[in-house]
């Protein structure tokens, strides 16, 4: 495919809507629908990113024994989702200055350590360009309600077994579901 040019169709607070033209192989225009938190693309290499847009934070108990997934009502799909806590980098953070903030707003949880940092990835390919890294580590503390009016959020550790039972039963975001999967069986097999 080659790329010919990239238009901005619509502008929000949080997202904006571009159509990509393509030429495919058998010489025909493709427009493609995308959304991004990039307010100004303009170019192919734009596309792209350099930077996080997101930070998704997998964090487990002291022991790692139990896994910490948020609960939470996705206002997108109208119903209640499991999934890791996670939240935009504000401008002039780091992932893992992002990563506290995030827990500590959602679950009231403290971010003790980070085990690892995961490299960007994006986080829905079918339909935007927005990326995301991924703070693995442990947390601790009292849990609290979300710091946002706008954010139902049931955070708690969850065992393997409740994981899998999870998993079986309950509506997933698709990187939460596919880490816990694994998660769950390690040692299980």
């Amino acid at each position: 495919m080659k790329f010919e040019s990239i238009k901005k169709v619509l502008t929000g607070k949080f997202i904006h809507r571009y159509d990509i033209t393509y030429r495919v192989s058998d010489g025909s225009q493709k427009v493609y629908e995308m959304i991004s938190r990039n307010p100004n693309i303009q170019t192919h290499e734009e596309l792209q990113g350099k930077k996080p847009d997101a930070v998704v934070i997998i964090m487990h108990d002291k022991k790692n024994e139990k896994i910490l997934l948020n609960r939470e009502f996705r206002l997108a799909t109208g119903a209640w989702v499991y999934n890791f806590p996670a939240g935009l980098i504000d401008q002039g953070e780091e992932p893992q200055q992002s990563a506290a903030r995030e827990l500590r707003e959602e679950t009231g949880l403290t971010l003790d350590r980070v085990c690892d940092i995961i490299p960007m990835s994006y986080s829905a390919i079918g339909f935007s360009n927005e990326t995301n890294v991924c703070v693995v580590g442990i947390a601790s503390g009292a849990f609290h309600q979300s710091t946002s009016a706008v954010e139902e959020i049931e955070a708690r550790w969850y065992t393997k077994e409740e994981v899998r039972q999870l998993i079986a039963t309950q509506p997933f975001a698709a990187r939460t579901q596919a880490y816990c999967y694994l998660w769950s069986r390690q040692d299980n097999a």
